[in-house]
Formats: structure tokens, C-alpha cells, sequence
């Protein structure tokens, strides 16, 4: 899943990355509103986190757009703001969700996986195709009773696959789905990754490879 945090204390939104990743989302972050807007309006992701209070253009403001502009995906309102006037003010905004500072990360992070259940963009936890099944919440690829822990970012990029099987996706497209557009990674850690994923398929004793299709990209196929 990936998910847009806007956030304007730095340290926070450092930590709220790091959180967010170790548990298989992957995430874009942003400090101020007008990059809240410019990320969101793309409808590239699954959820979104805004803090009310950032420079250049406050949370509500952002959120206000982004509803007039037909984006619906689910929103959390982060803030230090805790009175009933301003939660009122977020709903009747459009927002989905609404949690003031300070707050336990895991009540976040669960807060924000109800959020997504609620939603009509809600994903399963679990991910299936052919012999294999992904699990989101351990980490873990399956065929029959074998098993291998994939990380962070190998879970990102089977993920993708998952979603669509047989889709053939390029490298940069990879590349800009699950380090982001703006990474500074090269091009070849897609590669790397690829080559562990496909390490642990045979481990696992599958019939579902990573297929280069030569000049296009990969695509995730059953073995003929």
C-alpha cells in the first residue's frame, strides 16, 4: 500500500516514515501543504496523512482541494489541534479520519488500516496468485507450507506484481512505484531486488517466476 504523509516537523515525519515502511507500506513524504496538493492530486495513493498546521497552505485547505478536485481517497487529519470545533471542521471537509498529537504510532497505523477497511479502495491483507500468497501483515510469501520473509522494499515491489499478474512494468516504472519519483536510488537496486525475489520463489518451491521480457520489463508469470 502507499501512502502521502504531510507533515512540517521534520523529526516527526522522519519517524513516521521509518514506521510506516518497516511495516510494508511504502510511503511519500512532504513538509508543506503546496507539495501536500501536488503529491495527492495525482489519486496515486491509498491513503493520505495531513497535518493541519503547515506553511504555504494549511491541511484543510489541502483537503478542501483535493475533494473539490474529485480525489477520494481517505484522509487522516493529523494535528496538535484537539478541539470538537476543529475535528468538525476537518469532517465536514471531507476528512475520513481524525487524530490529534501526541499518539501512539501503532494506534495510528491501525487507525489508518480501519480507515482504508472502511473505504471503497480497500485491499486485502493477503494477496494471492496461482500457488503464492503475500501477507501483509507478517511479511511473508507462501506456496504450500514453505515460506520466505521478504523486506521492506522486496514486499513493495512483489506487491506491485501481485496486484497485477502477467503486467509487464518497466524498470523506471518500478523504480518510481515503490522508491518514488524523486529517490535518489539507482536504477540497478530494481534489479537487485528482482534477483532476490526470484531467489526466494525457487526457495519456496513455486511455479510463479519474475519474467524478462526482453526491452519492456518484468512481469510476475507462471512458469511454462
Amino acid at each position: 500500500m502507499k501512502i502521502l504523509i504531510a507533515e512540517d516537523e521534520l523529526d516527526l515525519a522522519e519517524a513516521l516514515t521509518v514506521f510506516f515502511e518497516k511495516n510494508k507500506f511504502t510511503v511519500d513524504t512532504v513538509n508543506d501543504g503546496q507539495s501536500a496538493y501536488d503529491y495527492g492530486i495525482t489519486d496515486d495513493y491509498d491513503a493520505i496523512i495531513l497535518d493541519i498546521m503547515m506553511p504555504k497552505m494549511d491541511g484543510i485547505e489541502v483537503l478542501k482541494k483535493l475533494r473539490e478536485n474529485g480525489i477520494n481517497t481517505p484522509i487522516m487529519m493529523l494535528t496538535a489541534k484537539a478541539q470538537k470545533d476543529d475535528r468538525i471542521v476537518g469532517f465536514d471537509s471531507g476528512a475520513d479520519d481524525y487524530i490529534p498529537k501526541p499518539f501512539s504510532p501503532d494506534e495510528l497505523i491501525s487507525r489508518v488500516r480501519a480507515m482504508l477497511r472502511r473505504s471503497e479502495q480497500y485491499k486485502p491483507n493477503v494477496l494471492t496468485f496461482e500457488d503464492i500468497s503475500l501477507d501483509s501483515n507478517s511479511g511473508l510469501l507462501k506456496c504450500g507450507e514453505n515460506s520466505a520473509r521478504l523486506s521492506a522494499r522486496e514486499f513493495q515491489v512483489m506487491e506491485l506484481f501481485m496486484r497485477s499478474p502477467n503486467v509487464v512494468f518497466s524498470a523506471n516504472r518500478i523504480m518510481e512505484s515503490v522508491w518514488g519519483w524523486d529517490s535518489d536510488a539507482e536504477i540497478n537496486v530494481v534489479w537487485v531486488h528482482i534477483s532476490n525475489i526470484r531467489k526466494k520463489l525457487v526457495k519456496i518451491g513455486s511455479k510463479v517466476i519474475v519474467y524478462a521480457h526482453r526491452g519492456l520489463g518484468y512481469a510476475l508469470e507462471v512458469k511454462k
